[in-house]
């Protein structure tokens, strides 16, 4: 870290977690006085010093785990202050108790109670989609107002570098900002004006086009707001993207700042603070940064060494600790309402025409007082004639314990609770996560014991909607606790197209899936050995007789195909659920052989799609095995074999195996299978999923596709959560031509299935696009696991 060009934030980051403490040294001395700058907003002078040194503390143990920010350190930090203050205030009115420091990653924005839905504006979801370094800079330039020569080192650019990314990113806010406005349904005369408004504010417009959008905004109040908000980004980030980050105290913030000294250093006593207080964590995480702290601590000998200044001695504050993760405990599974059956109540109150997915009505800020937020969504889509879940989450974001839960789902018209199943492990009568259901004439009445401050709790009702039911209105529901009453409503109601989910559970979860064909090319075909192996051309069931692909030891079975199973190490199976497809006409059951046995189990199909491909009809079966996954619950081959096929040129038949496990060493998720069963190319060339109930913007996923009939040499195939085209994993790895005919778990050639993972962030309104320029698929599931924002 000799001379020459300053390090950016990113690089020093990254030196951190690879061992080098003296960087983190760089980082507390550019950062601090922005530290200390809100925390002298937040808490009396005496305490500022300790706010500071714990916040730094915080970001040092995620860093060095592997977490914590990639390049925006300096808003990562601010809401990392934020945090601490709040969780401060809970120790010192005894809501929690002392203890481990917070296992969640805090680096996305907390906002307060009294600016709850600022992170819904449509300015704050634009910023909140741009990537992690447009962001900072946008930060740093604008919020901040520092100048191009100020913020270089920050970003490891000179000031004309900073000042054309600044530019960059401000375009980039303007394209995300229009998408917001895009994608929610405008009127038809006010979709091609908005289209254009990028172009307008940058002078880009013929002098037609921009007479026409003269035109529209001055009649259209909507769209002429549109167009000042975009006119003046800058003042929408001061205005609505300052306190989504620094909080209600930004205008102090920002004041206290500018009076501080030009990278106000905090000295080697402030850095020396910092690794104090890691000295007291519990002996298990010190031993975790054990490694890099003999460094840090020599470093910050030397620069006291130089300095000539002597160790502050260790504050004698409590030791710094934070709530549960959002939703504490084991993965939970599905529960479903108890048979029982009760009159009809009130409902809750009547929806107005605006929605929003949560209101808090609890706007007091005296200590001691629990206060509740609660989200109600359709997980994937409520779909036509198909089944769903509607999932519901609370959290108690107060500073005391709330009183018992009763909330009360208003379900849309035409959806329905769906009675126990008699077999289904899932499906059992009884608790989950402490909430009990039962109906209540249309809806759901559930209870549930008092939430601990800080403490959440998911709850996921499987309903089925009719085949009429009307379009529009979401889900609905009323939580009563005490002298507190929440009510949330979905954005989203019952569709005609889209995805529903088959399985959700919130937790340290994981998605996996395996799969294989059980049809191949004639062994004595010229080429077919190549093209098992995935070697030169005719990589097409379209191209080949195909026949009954028979790989296992038993002479029992006619066609049969494994695929190779690997775990997290600890991990558990929550949910397995086993897919085939075939060209034929009907479906039927299909053998399974799980690693560790020596004989087939027969598995009939729960759920049966039909479909028409061109190359005539297919199906796509279902069926839950979770109780035979469990009880094997460990790595090896799964075996599948003897399921209703034909043979003959452009036949497909193959299996996959979906999967939901524990990992202890995944951040608390939210995990989610969606069916599909959806035919992409043709009329239909593209197709969006909408990914309902998952968390927003800049949160990484990971999804598992399970798609039939893909073609190896029929490029166009793309996969996009919204970032652009995705590369899979697997096979030929294009994200040109995602669906190649590899399966995960299978080395050779799986002609006509393609079982794939992606991993991506999810954007501000997620949704997977699957698009095809020449082939026709069938997509039939997609399974993901996405980091729960806190």
């Amino acid at each position: 870290m000799g001379g020459g060009t300053p390090q950016s934030d990113a690089e020093l980051l990254q030196a951190v977690r690879e061992g080098n403490a003296a960087a983190y040294g760089q980082l507390y001395e550019r950062h601090v006085a922005a530290a200390r700058a809100l925390a002298r907003q937040l808490v009396r002078r005496a305490e500022v010093e300790d706010v500071v040194a714990e916040s730094f503390t915080k970001i040092l143990d995620l860093v060095g785990r592997g977490g914590g920010p990639e390049s925006g350190f300096r808003t990562y930090l601010l809401t990392v202050v934020r945090r601490t203050v709040h969780d401060r205030s809970r120790i010192e009115s005894r809501q929690v108790a002392t203890g481990e420091i917070e296992e969640y990653d805090p680096g996305v924005p907390f906002v307060d109670p009294a600016l709850v839905g600022l992170e819904k504006s449509l300015i704050a979801k634009a910023f909140l989609s741009l990537p992690e370094r447009w962001r900072a800079v946008l930060w740093h330039t604008e919020v901040e107002r520092r100048k191009p020569a100020e913020v270089a080192p920050l970003l490891g650019l000179s000031p004309n570098g900073v000042a054309a990314l600044a530019y960059r990113a401000r375009e980039g806010l303007r394209q995300a900002y229009l998408q917001m406005h895009l994608g929610s349904p405008p009127k038809h005369d006010c979709r091609p004006v908005l289209g254009k408004m990028g172009a307008y504010v940058r002078d880009g417009l013929t002098r037609r086009d921009a007479k026409e959008v003269d035109e529209h905004v001055g009649a259209c109040e909507e769209c002429n707001g549109v167009l000042l908000e975009l006119t003046d980004v800058n003042r929408g980030l001061r205005v609505m993207v300052g306190p989504l980050i620094a909080g209600p105290t930004f205008g102090g913030y920002a004041a206290t700042l500018a009076k501080s000294a030009a990278g106000g250093g905090g000295g080697a006593g402030g850095l020396l603070r910092v690794f104090g207080r890691l000295w007291r964590w519990p002996r298990h995480q010190q031993a975790a940064m054990a490694g890099s702290m003999a460094v840090t601590v020599a470093v910050a000998a030397g620069l006291l060494l130089v300095a000539d200044e002597k160790p502050i001695a260790r504050p004698t504050a409590a030791v710094p600790v934070a709530g549960p993760p959002p939703f504490a405990g084991e993965p939970m599974p599905v529960p479903v309402p108890l048979q029982s059956e009760e009159p009809a109540r009130a409902r809750p109150p009547a929806r107005s025409p605006v929605t929003s997915p949560v209101t808090s009505p609890v706007t007091s800020r005296e200590p001691g007082r629990a206060r509740l937020r609660a989200t109600v969504e359709a997980l994937g889509s409520l779909v036509r004639a198909r089944p769903g879940i509607v999932g519901l989450r609370v959290r108690n974001y107060g500073e005391a314990p709330s009183e018992e839960l009763a909330a009360l789902v208003d379900l849309p018209s035409g959806v329905t609770l769906v009675p126990p199943a008699r077999h289904d492990g899932h499906d059992s009568v009884g608790t989950v996560d402490g909430w009990a259901c039962r109906p209540s004439g249309h809806d759901a009445r559930c209870a549930r014991a008092p939430l601990a401050a800080g403490q959440g709790t998911a709850l996921f009702l499987r309903v089925r909607v009719a085949a009429a039911a009307p379009e529009g209105e979401g889900p609905a529901v009323r939580i009563d606790s005490g002298p507190l009453h929440v009510t949330a409503q979905a954005e989203d109601g019952v569709r005609t197209t889209g995805a529903p989910a088959r399985f959700a559970t919130d937790g340290k979860v994981a998605v996996r899936a395996i799969g294989n064909s059980l049809l191949t090319c004639p062994e004595t075909g010229a080429g077919c050995a190549e093209a098992r192996g995935r070697q030169r051309g005719q990589r097409d069931n379209d191209l080949w007789p195909m026949t009954a692909l028979d790989q296992d030891d038993s002479s029992a079975t006619g066609a049969s195909s494994g695929a190779e199973l690997s775990l997290p190490k600890g991990s558990k199976v929550v949910w397995a659920g086993l897919y085939w497809s075939a060209s034929a006409t009907t479906a039927g059951p299909i053998k399974v052989r799980p690693p560790g046995r020596r004989q087939y189990t027969l598995v009939k199909p729960d759920d049966v799609a039909l479909r028409e491909l061109p190359s005539g009809p297919v199906y796509q079966a279902y069926a839950d095995v979770s109780e035979l996954a469990a009880a094997s619950q460990r790595n090896g081959t799964w075996w599948a074999a003897d399921m209703p096929m034909e043979e003959g040129v452009s036949r497909h038949a193959g299996w996959s195996l979906v999967l939901i496990v524990t990992d202890p060493a995944e951040p608390y998720s939210q995990a989610m299978v969606l069916d599909a069963a959806t035919v992409v190319g043709g009329p239909a060339r593209r197709v969006r999923i909408p990914l309902g109930g998952l968390s927003p913007a800049a949160a990484p996923a990971r999804v598992e596709l399970v798609t039939w009939e893909g073609d190896a040499d029929l490029k166009g195939d793309k996969v996009s959560l919204g970032s652009g085209a995705l590369a899979p994993e697997g096979g030929d790895r294009d994200a040109a031509n995602v669906f190649d005919e590899s399966s995960a778990g299978a080395a050779q050639m799986t002609f006509g299935v393609d079982v794939d993972t992606v991993g991506a962030e999810l954007g501000v309104d997620p949704g997977l696009t699957i698009a095809t320029d020449k082939d026709v698929v069938l997509f039939g599931v997609a399974a993901l696991s996405v980091r729960a924002r806190s």
